[in-house]
């Protein structure tokens, strides 16, 4: 799926380029009781592509999303933060709008000088945003005389300044969006280097039926765990005590588990669940916190037990591809976070010898919390954007942008 870089836009100096980012970061209140920005990884992954246009002598004018304003005004989640922490990141001014569109807008765009950046006011606090509506696109583009999309955390949204916008001005994706197709590619395609183990967790296994489903025929193992696990496990009739389960997806589950079984007799591949748990009354109360192979009635479990991970870590062992997408536990809360720990340096120290993807979302955010990040050889910007593409599926945003 090769779409034309920049590159194919030709001459940039002087040109307004309209450029679709994912600043979606989450805020923080300062000391002097501001807005900050709390994360700024998704900043840092969009510099490659600001700068490259910079460099070129573009006038920039960078467009996100923040949060849900659903489609009204909120002082709360204005840019004005992200810019000013932008430009920290870059070295050098960035301006800000605090309209979207607009004559305001376009006479902050026209102004720019040549090489300099301009951040327009959240994307959501419009109503034709999300509508897709080809008036708030024409808009949008009214802008820039170019387009770039290097926002793919949203490509999976058919959004007015995704795909829409595209019918307006010649487009082009970004530095970010090359390095995720790059990366996500051979998992997407078959190609990725065998054995291939998906890792998956995070709370619910509603969002993670249709990887499954797609994951299954195609890869070597699969390990379950975080809140997903067991729902599948009680499917399989083992006592989950208080554990977070999805009733009503228990003949999905069986389905699952039956498909998986039916693999791993044609083709070996293997369905690991956690046999182990760490438990507790709940999050906030470790009374009973203990290692169990039968979840007690009164207990939750919230990581998966040492035993398990064992297992876990020999089937990682002679993996040459990894893909992992959610947490094991609730690794937020001490002392759950043992778990993603324990596998994610595990998969930290084969850095070389085998190729991790991390797919965005909360384990992007383990990831980063654990201090593991760089150690992984890529980690995603988009987590259900990246599960839609691993699964085969199209995403609206990729769709719009001009073959190569």
């Amino acid at each position: 799926m090769a779409k034309r870089g920049i590159e194919s836009l030709g001459e940039l100096k002087g040109k307004r380029v309209l450029v679709r980012v994912d600043f979606n970061v989450p805020l923080k209140r300062g000391a002097d009781g501001s807005q900050q920005v709390a994360d700024d990884y998704r900043l840092e992954a969009a510099l490659p592509t600001i700068r490259r246009l910079s460099e070129a002598g573009a006038r920039v004018v960078l467009m996100s999303h923040l949060g849900r304003p659903k489609g009204e005004p909120k002082p709360e989640l204005s840019l004005a933060p992200v810019a000013a922490r932008l430009a920290e990141l870059l070295g050098s001014p960035v301006a800000f709008c605090p309209e979207t569109v607009g004559a305001a807008a376009q006479a902050a765009a026209s102004e720019l000088a040549e090489g300099g950046v301009l951040v327009v006011e959240n994307l959501r606090f419009h109503k034709g945003e999300k509508k897709n509506e080809p008036e708030f696109a024409a808009a949008l583009a009214a802008l820039g005389e170019l387009y770039v999309n290097d926002a793919f955390g949203v490509c999976h949204r058919a959004h007015a300044s995704v795909a829409a916008v595209t019918e307006h001005l010649p487009s082009a994706c970004g530095l970010l969006i090359e390095r995720e197709v790059e990366a996500l590619g051979p998992l997407r395609d078959g190609s990725a280097a065998r054995p291939l183990v998906v890792v998956l967790g995070g709370a619910k296994l509603g969002t993670k039926i249709p990887v499954l489903e797609a994951l299954i025929p195609r890869t070597d193992a699969i390990l379950v765990g975080g809140g997903m696990a067991y729902t599948l496990l009680k499917a399989q009739g083992k006592p989950i005590g208080g554990s977070k389960v999805e009733d009503d997806l228990l003949d999905t589950a069986t389905q699952i588990l039956e498909s998986a079984r039916t693999r791993a007799r044609e083709q070996g591949c293997q369905l690991v669940l956690p046999h182990d748990h760490v438990v507790a009354a709940g999050l906030d109360d470790l009374t009973g916190y203990d290692v169990v192979e039968e979840v007690p009635s009164n207990r939750m479990a919230l990581d998966v037990g040492p035993a398990s991970l064992a297992e876990f870590v020999q089937v990682l062992r002679t993996a040459k591809t990894v893909f992992w997408n959610g947490p094991l536990g609730v690794f937020e809360q001490p002392p759950f976070h043992l778990g993603t720990h324990y596998v994610a340096s595990f998969l930290a120290g084969r850095q070389g010898d085998c190729r991790t993807i991390v797919g965005g979302g909360d384990s992007a955010a383990a990831a980063r919390q654990l201090g593991l990040a760089d150690a992984m050889d890529w980690v995603s910007t988009g987590g259900g954007a990246s599960l839609l593409y691993v699964q085969g599926e199209d995403l609206p945003g990729l769709d719009a942008l001009p073959e190569a």
